[in-house]
């Protein structure tokens, strides 16, 4: 944090509390108790009504405030919960810078708008869709990868694909240039050029080991707008699914990417997907156990009866 930052957020910190000790202040900014006194000092030139009580540490001025930036309830909960999204999903220098903006916001609130908010997120929870990762690996290679994206520099990573690909094969070694980050369903996923596949991929950032930036340079091609960017639909295989009527609501709320169509009728609810791959879904469709009637194709059928044999011969 340089000067001018570390005086300002000295500022909204005595703001936000009544009494701070200089070694609170050292602790907190991760500096020395003697560069808070300048800083102190520094303040107190500027005309920043600083009292300092020996022993007791420094305050504010009563009725010192810094110019108010005057959100309402609605405009400071939305800003709010942006910075709890960020703390939670994002790695640990977004996460501290987070934390910093959410303490800016709160102490520039006045007094009925910082307890009215406050009252509001305690009753709204952040669940983000999916399981946070199980280790640090995709919040290190978030921040590694975010890095590249700012240096414009390719990274080489090791590549574990979730399903085989045509050759049998799971791994593989790529470089690629960053073209962006999107965050969806609980996971981070990066859009890139591959050169190994000279097309863009995606690959989940929870997947790569050995990620490194290289020298190499990069420029996204003007054309590209990540905001704008659909990926091409490879779904090419189409199945169909019939649920018995106790478990059809369950389905509807289990919202599956895969589906394209749902009917109801009396004998319970078809369904019509598309994948790549029928392991990709087959999991899915077990998990429904004996509520579920492949209809087509036949090779998930027989995928099926294969599934079931196997989990009979464990019992």
């Amino acid at each position: 944090m340089n000067k001018t930052d570390r005086l300002l957020a000295i500022v909204l910190e005595l703001q936000g509390r009544r009494v701070l000790r200089a070694e609170d202040l050292a602790a907190q900014f991760e500096t020395s108790v003697r560069t808070i006194y300048r800083d102190i000092q520094a303040l107190s030139e500027a005309g920043v009504p600083i009292i300092g009580t020996p022993g007791t540490g420094y305050s504010l001025m009563e009725g010192y405030f810094l110019p108010p930036i005057r959100f309402t309830i609605e405009e400071a909960m939305t800003l709010l919960i942006g910075t709890d999204f960020v703390e939670q999903r994002f790695d640990d220098a977004y996460r501290d810078r987070a934390i910093v903006a959410r303490k800016k916001i709160e102490v520039t609130l006045s007094e009925r708008v910082r307890n009215e908010t406050s009252r509001i997120r305690k009753s709204l929870r952040l669940l983000s869709p999916g399981k946070p990762p199980a280790s640090s690996n995709e919040r290190e290679n978030l921040d590694k990868i975010r890095r590249a994206l700012f240096n414009g520099r390719k990274v080489r990573f090791h590549y574990s694909r979730k399903f085989p690909d045509s050759t049998g094969n799971r791994h593989s070694e790529r470089t690629v240039a960053p073209y962006g980050l999107v965050h969806v369903e609980g996971a981070w996923m990066l859009v890139a050029w591959c050169d190994l596949r000279q097309d863009i991929r995606h690959f989940r950032l929870s997947r790569m080991t050995e990620l490194i930036e290289l020298d190499e340079r990069f420029e996204i091609p003007e054309h590209f707008d990540l905001k704008e960017y659909t990926p091409t639909d490879d779904r090419h295989l189409r199945v169909c699914l019939r649920f018995t009527p106790d478990i059809a609501d369950k389905v509807k709320e289990s919202n599956y990417p895969y589906v394209e169509d749902m009917k109801e009728h009396p004998d319970g609810m078809d369904v019509v997907l598309r994948v790549r791959q029928l392991d990709e879904l087959l999991p899915w469709v077990l998990g429904w156990g004996a509520g579920v009637i492949a209809l087509e194709p036949e090779s998930l059928r027989d995928r099926i009866r294969e599934e079931a044999q196997k989990m009979l011969n464990h019992y």
